[in-house]
């Protein structure tokens, strides 16, 4: 017997919105296993398609049922809404709403359930009247910085946050610091909780060795939002340019626009903006470069790192604990604590960097030790448990 996944995002599967929660959306239609049909209600990014209407859509091996319930132009999908009325979250809520009859047709099944990723649309996952898995990737706080109006309406995100935990039937958590702090402020909720990080395609990320020029590579993926800290990036790029007397190059794949931070200025010249890249793109560009950056306040857990990993690369970011597993120094790249003084954190990045560096040309750092790291986050070993928590809960 069939069992019908609805997944509820505001992505269109045939557009150029990337993030570590998109990837995860993907890998999840593009790899369900053959017991599985999808229904991916969504948002329809080129206008082409009739709202309320279900099309068949190839992705990968497989085909999809995609249900568009609001039309969001390319161009506004990609950055932070600034007021709350452009918020895409909010306006795909309303379409959901809207289409609610069809999406609760479309997906009904003897065997049903639901995946959400946003706290935002917890009731909608539940008037659909199936079981519903709650996936929590973030873990920021009300003082952290960040670019989404979650700053700003703090309170709602916390409201929106204790209703969705309420509402799940499941809760899975991408590192294991979102269930410490369960236990600490909503205990009710550890009981229903687990730990299973976001997974990568070993497959697609393949292991490659260094490339052997002497130009120093190093690539970001991802959106420049303000809590990834791209000050603190770039000036550390700058000074990595500057030390190696411009035998160096960054690498960003992505769709944001970097002019808007005052450091990138300085950096322009040496940086190689790929712009919106699939994912064998980006792994074609992991494979060009040496290591990554991370300068993250916080995080879930990125797919970019393990995709880093996978590849045989090794990174250099501010500590975090989720990373301690994976970035291992003198294995798979370094962990600098972050300094209060920004210029000290470039300074100690920049001079890690260089230490790096120098581990890859001397053969030190090892590509397949390094790949090693990412196999316990695979697709073919987390995926699949994933999925069986959706069976459980549709048998039971």
């Amino acid at each position: 017997m069939t069992h019908r996944l609805t997944m509820l995002h505001p992505i269109d599967p045939r557009g150029s919105k990337v993030g570590g929660i998109e990837t995860h959306v993907r890998l999840m239609f593009e790899r369900h296993p053959p017991d599985f049909s999808v229904l991916l209600v969504g948002v329809d990014e080129r206008g082409d398609l009739e709202l309320g209407k279900v099309v068949k859509l190839p992705v990968g091996d497989h085909t999809i049922d995609f249900l568009p319930v609001v039309h969001i132009p390319d161009e506004e999908i990609h950055g932070a809404a600034k007021k709350l009325w452009e918020s895409v979250t909010l306006r795909f809520a309303l379409g959901a709403l809207r289409y609610l009859p069809t999406i609760r047709k479309l997906g009904a099944a003897p065997l049903a359930t639901t995946e959400l990723q946003r706290f935002e649309f917890a009731p909608i996952g539940r008037m659909l009247g199936r079981p519903v898995v709650q996936l929590v990737h973030g873990e920021g706080s009300r003082k952290d910085q960040m670019d989404s109006l979650i700053k700003r309406f703090w309170y709602i995100n916390a409201m929106n946050e204790r209703i969705a935990l309420r509402l799940a039937s499941r809760i899975v958590c991408v590192n294991q610091n979102i269930i410490e702090r369960f236990k600490k402020v909503m205990p009710q909720f550890v009981a229903k909780s687990e730990l299973l990080t976001v997974s990568v395609d070993m497959d697609r990320f393949a292991l490659a060795p260094f490339p052997q020029d002497d130009v120093f590579r190093i690539v970001f993926a991802g959106r420049l939002d303000t809590f990834k800290d791209p000050p603190l990036m770039f000036e550390t790029m700058r000074r990595l340019h500057q030390a190696r007397d411009g035998r160096f190059e960054f690498h960003y794949i992505g769709t944001s626009d970097p002019h808007r931070f005052a450091e990138f200025a300085a950096i322009e010249s040496f940086t190689i903006r790929h712009g919106f890249q699939n994912s064998d793109g980006v792994a074609a560009i992991l494979r060009q470069c040496h290591s990554g950056v991370l300068t993250s306040f916080f995080e879930g857990m990125p797919c970019y790192l393990l995709e880093l990993l996978s590849t045989g690369r090794p990174i250099g970011a501010i500590r975090l604990p989720q990373f301690d597993p994976l970035i291992v120094d003198g294995e798979s790249g370094f962990l600098v604590e972050r300094p209060a003084d920004p210029a000290a954190a470039a300074e100690q990045m920049t001079a890690a960097f260089l230490k790096l560096f120098d581990d890859v040309r001397s053969g030190r750092l090892d590509p397949a030790a390094i790949r090693a790291k990412a196999v316990p986050y695979s697709t073919k070993v987390q995926m699949p448990k994933l999925f069986e928590r959706h069976r459980e809960l549709a048998r039971a």
